[in-house]
């Protein structure tokens, strides 16, 4: 392990993490830790400072965000090599033109070419989100300092109020069985998701993942040292086959809308998948992220909803059905974790804001929740039917649509002969921005036509239309 010559305050008012986070940020300017240095494990560092795990994961986090270490799949975390005028130089234009460079992703459309229609996944229409009702129980919430105790920081594991109100709303839309001490709330996935692999233990762990599957879920693996193993997909989802012979006792999944391809685990193989885990002695993570959204048929119930034996960890979000600033996910963990999560509950902080977790649980409890869930159902229904009638209107069968039962994109599949970065650029050209599928692949991508994913949600009918119209002008 490289020197670590940090000495903790622990009377002071710095964070831990913090504190840990700005010793590795000087020793990497000042090239005191060169690039190509492996940083310690999570576990070794902690045992060598005597600091939690917790701790070590958010600063490490903190120098991922900021560009100064990166995560290699399978092997740790590495310091990358900054430019000279970022470690060294003084003058503030140089340093944020640099930070800037660094951190902000290639853009393929050019410089001249104005953006017309963005098919970027996960974005929601705001301008039917109920504002005026949100900031009124904003504001009695504020007001309300003695009932809602704004002056401390939280509940750990969420505030009871609130996992009481998911409690109700999981067992009743999604067959969720869970009683409110199941439930922990965070901010974000990939924060409950941290929290779990701490809970599972992430030393020489495998995790199965489907192929292509989430990002998001893959970076915290792949940030912990968690091997991942690819499982590959049928046409109506993960192949339990391939499961089996990866010998995984953990497995990733999205099987209420497949990320990003769409489909829906039926009711067949989400008995067998649960099947596996209970023969493996396994444990199946089910990511529900958009599950509010789906267009045909009835809903399918929730893996969690069928599990009678503790092996499926749930997760959900408001990120889709609400607001994606608010920051708000929750985690229902079967009763052996929740023992875990017992043991060190007293040593984390909460994480999603004291006062959202308020104002949602009015929110939820006076019924302004389920009203508005109507309403963007009916909404993202109507856009998801007009976007299926422009496709149909303009690219006809130069495409084929895959994933178009639910949730808030689609994957076109294009069948022209061009290549996914041709399909890409062509439409930068035109003001158009899409996302290739690939990107959500670990194994090279062998299909025999490229998937492109367009995400729906914020764009407007006359975007839509226009958009498509342009992709049709771009792919000719």
């Amino acid at each position: 392990m490289i020197e670590i010559t940090l000495s903790i305050d622990v009377e002071g008012n710095v964070p831990y993490y913090v504190q840990l986070y700005r010793y590795f940020q000087q020793e990497i300017k000042s090239k005191h830790i060169p690039a190509g240095t492996r940083l310690p494990a999570i576990r070794r560092l902690s045992e060598h400072l005597h600091i939690s795990r917790n701790t070590v994961e958010a600063a490490y986090m903190q120098l991922i965000a900021e560009g100064y270490v990166e995560s290699r799949p399978r092997s740790g975390l590495y310091v990358v090599e900054l430019e000279e005028e970022f470690s060294l130089a003084k003058d503030k234009v140089k340093r944020s033109s640099i930070r800037k460079m660094v951190t902000e992703p290639k853009k393929t459309i050019p410089q001249t070419t104005e953006t017309r229609c963005d098919f970027k996944n996960g974005t929601i229409d705001l301008r039917y989100f109920p504002l005026t009702v949100w900031n009124r129980l904003s504001y009695q919430t504020m007001q309300d300092v003695e009932r809602y105790h704004l002056s401390y920081y939280g509940d750990p594991q969420g505030e009871l109020g609130l996992r009481n109100q998911l409690a109700k709303y999981l067992r009743q839309s999604r067959g969720v069985q869970c009683s409110a001490e199941q439930i922990i709330v965070g901010a974000g996935s990939q924060h409950l998701l941290m929290l779990l692999c701490r809970l599972l233990g992430s030393e020489e762990q495998s995790i199965a993942v489907e192929e292509p599957g989430y990002n998001g879920a893959k970076s915290v693996f792949a940030q912990l040292n968690f091997n991942m193993l690819p499982i590959h997909l049928d046409e109506d989802g993960i192949n339990l086959e391939l499961l089996k012979q990866s010998e995984a006792k953990l497995v990733f999944v999205t099987p209420s809308h497949q990320f990003p391809l769409g489909m829906i685990l039926p009711i067949q193989k989400r008995l067998k998948l649960l099947q596996w885990a209970i023969e493996t002695e396994g444990l199946i993570i089910e990511d529900d992220y958009d599950s509010e959204f789906r267009y045909h048929g009835r809903p399918i119930p929730s893996l969690q909803g069928l599990d009678t034996n503790g092996r499926v960890i749930y997760l959900g979000t408001f990120s889709k059905s609400l607001l994606s600033a608010i920051r708000i996910s929750y985690m229902v963990l079967p009763e052996h974790l929740l023992k875990k999560f017992d043991l060190i509950k007293a040593s984390l902080e909460p994480t999603a804001s004291i006062i959202h977790t308020y104002t949602l649980e009015r929110f939820m409890l006076e019924g302004w929740w389920e009203k508005h869930l109507r309403r963007m159902k009916k909404i993202y229904q109507k856009k998801h039917v007009f976007l299926l009638s422009v496709i149909t209107k303009y690219l006809g069968d130069s495409v084929k649509v895959i994933g178009q039962d639910s949730g808030l994109h689609i994957v076109l599949e294009v069948l022209n002969g061009f290549s996914e970065s041709e399909l890409i650029n062509r439409a930068a050209k035109k003001g158009v921005k899409i996302y290739s599928v690939s990107q959500y692949s670990i194994t090279p991508n062998e299909l025999s036509a490229p998937r492109i994913l367009l995400g729906f949600g914020k764009l407007t009918d006359n975007e839509l239309e226009e958009g498509i119209s342009l992709l049709q002008e771009a792919w000719q």
